[in-house]
C-alpha cells in the first residue's frame, strides 16, 4: 500500500511539474510577442502532448556523456530534449512545440507518428516479428512488389537491408561481382554511409574517417554553385571519362552518386551530368548506382525518385531513411539479370525485410499515394523556395538557394565573390531559430548550409513561419 501511495505521489508531482512547465512555456511565448509584436507566431495546431514524466534534459545529457560514444554530437548550445512528435511538429520536455524542418530527411517521410504507420507496426508486432530469411511471410513479398512497381524499367528485384549504409555496401559488392571489376567511381563531397566501403566512397574526410579503399576514385563534384565549370554538366562528366581512361584499366565496376547531395549541402548535380556519366560508365562495362537514401520517396516533388530529374534509369537503386518513416529499413533494387549474381554464393540479411519493418514500409507507400504527398512536396516546396529566394535578395549573407521540392538548401557566405563560408553565422542563426520554434539542419563541406528537409506533410503556413523566422533572426544580427 505504501508503495502504491509513493508511486501516486511521484506521478502527481511529475504531472504538476509538467503543468508548471506548460504554463511557463505559454507565458514565455506570450511575453515574447508582447515584447516584440513582429516576432513570427507558429501556426496553430490541434494537438497537445501528454504530460512528460521522464528525466530532464540535463540528466539525459550527463548520462549520454558517461555511457555513450564520445564521438556523438548534438545541435544547439542547449540540446533539445525531444519527448513527443506529431506530423511536422516536435515537442520538448516542457511541452513547447517546434516546427521540424529537418527530420524528414533523417527518417520521417509521412510525418511523426503517423497513425497508419503506427497501426501497421503494432498490428504486425502482435502477430509475428520473426526474421523472414528461412520462412515464407507475405509482408516482405507484398512490400517488395509495391516497391518494384514504383521503379522504372526492369528494376524489379529487391534486397532488404537495415540501413542506407548496408544498402550501399551491398550495391557496390553486387557491381563488383557482376562486372568482375574492382574500380568504383564516386563524387567528391558525396555521402554514402558509415562502413569501410561506403566511407571510402564518401570522399568527405571532414565528415568521415579517411578510410582508404583500393579501387575507389573520386570525380570532380558537379556543383553548380562552387564547381569550376558552373552548371555545365558535360564538362564535369569529362572528368569521369578521364578517370576511366587514365585511372583504371579502362573498365570499371560502377559509379555511385546521389541525385541531390544531402549531407554535402543539398547540392543538385549540374544539368546533363548523369546522362553523360552513365553513358561513359556503361561503355566501360560498369553499372550505375543511384543513392536515393535521402532524395527518394517523392521528396523532390516533381518525381518520385531523385534520379528521374536527370532523365536516367540506373542499374541499381539504393534507399533507406524515409522508406520506413523512422523504422530501420533499407533496400537495394536491381534487375533480375544483375540480381542473379548473388546466387553464386550465399547472401542473406537476418533482419533485413523482417515483417514489422516491411509492414511499415508498405504503409508509407500507401500514405504517400493516399495523401498526395508528392504533389504537396512539389507545391509547398516550390512556394518555400520562392520565398527563400526572395530572402536572398534582401541579405548578402545568403549566397545560394537550391534544391527541389522539400529538399532545399540555403548556403551562407560572408563574401559573394569569394564565397567565403559563414560557419559561425550558420551556427548562431540555427540557435536563434530554435529559440523561436524552428528546427533546421546544417551540412555542406564547410558546415555553412541550412538543410531544409521537413516531413512531406509540410504546409504553406509552415513555410511562411520558417522563412519569417529566418528573416527575423537575420534582421537582428
Amino acid at each position: 500500500m505504501q508503495r502504491i501511495l509513493a508511486k501516486r505521489v511521484l506521478l502527481e508531482s511529475k504531472s504538476l511539474r509538467w503543468q508548471r512547465c506548460f504554463s511557463q512555456v505559454a507565458h514565455k511565448e506570450a511575453s515574447l510577442h508582447e515584447t516584440d509584436p513582429f516576432i513570427p507566431k507558429i501556426p496553430p495546431f490541434d494537438y497537445s502532448p501528454p504530460p512528460y514524466t521522464g528525466p530532464p534534459g540535463e540528466e539525459i545529457l550527463a548520462k549520454r556523456k558517461q555511457y555513450l560514444s564520445p564521438s556523438l554530437f548534438h545541435f544547439y548550445n542547449q540540446p533539445l530534449n525531444v519527448v513527443d512528435g506529431k506530423k511536422q511538429y516536435l515537442f520538448d520536455e516542457s511541452g513547447r512545440r517546434y516546427l521540424d524542418a529537418f527530420g524528414g530527411i533523417a527518417t520521417v517521410c509521412c510525418g511523426h507518428c503517423h497513425p497508419d504507420v503506427v497501426e501497421s507496426i503494432v498490428k504486425q508486432t502482435r502477430i509475428l516479428q520473426h526474421s523472414t530469411v528461412l520462412y515464407l511471410n507475405h509482408a516482405i513479398a507484398d512490400f517488395a512488389e509495391a516497391l518494384a512497381n514504383k521503379l522504372p524499367g526492369n528494376l524489379k528485384v529487391v534486397f532488404f537491408t537495415n540501413s542506407g549504409t548496408e544498402a550501399n555496401e551491398l550495391a557496390m559488392m553486387i557491381a563488383r561481382l557482376y562486372t568482375g571489376c574492382h574500380d568504383i567511381i564516386s563524387l567528391r563531397n558525396a555521402y554514402h554511409g558509415n562502413a569501410a566501403g561506403t566511407m571510402g566512397a564518401t570522399a568527405q574526410s571532414i565528415w568521415k574517417f579517411n578510410t582508404i579503399q583500393s579501387g575507389v576514385h573520386h570525380a570532380v563534384n558537379p556543383d553548380p554553385y562552387r564547381g569550376v565549370f558552373g552548371s555545365d554538366g558535360q564538362k564535369y562528366a569529362n572528368d569521369v571519362q578521364d578517370l576511366i581512361e587514365f585511372g583504371t584499366s579502362g573498365q570499371v565496376a560502377g559509379f555511385i552518386s546521389e541525385a541531390i547531395q544531402g549531407v554535402g549541402g543539398i547540392v543538385e548535380l549540374a544539368p546533363g551530368y548523369l546522362p553523360a556519366v552513365y553513358k561513359s560508365i556503361r561503355n566501360a562495362g560498369g553499372l550505375c548506382i543511384a543513392d536515393e537514401v535521402q532524395c527518394g520517396f517523392a521528396r523532390t516533388g516533381s518525381h518520385f525518385w531523385g534520379f528521374e530529374n536527370q532523365s536516367v534509369v540506373p542499374d541499381i537503386v539504393t534507399m533507406a531513411k524515409g522508406i520506413g518513416n523512422g523504422i530501420p529499413l533499407g533496400a537495394v533494387v536491381t534487375t533480375p539479370e544483375i540480381a542473379e549474381v548473388l546466387t553464386r554464393r550465399c547472401y542473406f540479411n537476418t533482419f533485413g525485410g523482417n515483417p514489422v519493418c516491411t509492414a511499415a514500409g508498405l504503409a508509407v507507400l500507401k500514405i504517400i499515394e493516399k495523401e498526395k504527398l508528392q504533389e504537396n512536396a512539389f507545391v509547398v516546396g516550390s512556394y518555400l523556395k520562392e520565398r527563400l529566394t526572395s530572402l536572398k535578395d534582401k541579405y548578402d549573407l545568403i549566397g545560394d538557394v537550391r534544391g527541389r521540392g522539400l529538399m532545399l538548401g540555403v548556403e551562407l557566405v560572408t563574401d559573394h565573390q569569394l564565397k567565403i563560408p559563414a560557419k559561425a553565422e550558420t551556427l548562431y542563426l540555427m540557435d536563434q531559430m530554435k529559440e523561436m520554434g524552428v528546427l533546421i539542419g546544417k551540412g555542406g563541406f564547410y558546415g555553412n548550409v541550412f538543410r531544409i528537409t521537413p516531413p512531406l506533410c509540410f504546409t504553406k503556413e509552415d513555410a511562411d513561419f520558417l522563412v519569417d523566422v529566418m528573416y527575423y533572426t537575420m534582421s537582428k544580427m
